[in-house]
């Protein structure tokens, strides 16, 4: 049986909220609308899921949005999307206007001494590599053996990651350092604010999805967790195939509304 289906309890919340007259769909990008692959810079978006966030964010009073941990511009590039769909970068804090909270001089260079010390930490463990965005540096150790992994991770933590004004971010295979707060969470409020969304749609994979999933309380609200692990989500799904079938229930069902 699909996950739409209205027999499931998620189906079923899919219809109560695309019922609502105004509403945000959203989602992480890796492991969500693109699958986790060996390289970053290869996630390329599930067509399905695309084209269903592009359609949703063209019916009348429905917007769509992606937030995601990558750098707003990387996101952009390796999405094909852009507006109507909106991008939120960096984790929540980089929008199209950049970051609220600035960077300053003191900031970039505790940015780069996080990146100094993730290069020595690369340069110990094979198949360990360093992503540095605009307010942040990414230690992915997804290609390193299991034993390297977790001494890489715990030479992160012990480290740089306790440093006095650094935001420490943990997901998958990686752990993200930023010099600034960021939190998907907060710009969920914001985006929800921003259009004055009855109800929100979030689907997320990893562990910083659960800000997210956090701040999804009101009633209408849907969060969706992809995969496996301990979440406060109200819903679960299995892959990425069923992100696509999601997204493409929930906009055929606004449309479905719209046209009544």
């Amino acid at each position: 049986m699909s996950p739409t289906s209205r027999a499931t309890p998620l189906g079923d919340a899919l219809a109560e909220f695309a019922s609502l007259d105004r509403v945000l769909i959203a989602s992480d990008y890796d492991g969500c609308v693109s699958p986790i692959v060996s390289r970053p810079e290869d996630a390329v978006p599930d067509p399905a899921s695309a084209a269903a966030l592009t359609a949703a964010a063209e019916l009348p009073n429905t917007w769509a949005a992606l937030v995601s941990g990558r750098a707003r511009a990387d996101l952009a590039a390796l999405s094909g999307l852009g507006d109507p769909v909106t991008l939120v970068g960096s984790h929540g804090a980089e929008f199209e206007s950049g970051f609220d909270e600035p960077l300053t001089d003191e900031k970039r260079s505790l940015l780069a001494s996080i990146v100094t010390e993730f290069d020595a930490i690369t340069a110990r463990f094979p198949g360990t590599t360093v992503e540095t965005k605009p307010a942040s540096a990414t230690l992915h150790v997804r290609n390193a053996s299991d034993e390297d992994a977790r001494a890489a991770l715990a030479l992160a933590v012990e480290g740089p990651a306790s440093w006095k004004g650094v935001d420490v971010t943990h997901g998958k295979a990686v752990v993200e350092l930023a010099v600034i707060e960021t939190s998907k969470g907060h710009a969920l409020d914001r985006l929800r604010d921003r259009v004055h969304a009855q109800a929100v749609l979030y689907l997320g994979d990893d562990i910083t999805d659960e800000k997210a999933f956090a701040h999804l309380n009101l009633p209408g609200d849907v969060s969706v967790k992809v995969g496996g692990g301990a979440t406060a989500a109200k819903f679960r799904i299995a892959d990425t195939d069923e992100v696509a079938q999601v997204l493409a229930a929930v906009v055929e069902l606004r449309a479905g509304f719209a046209r009544s």
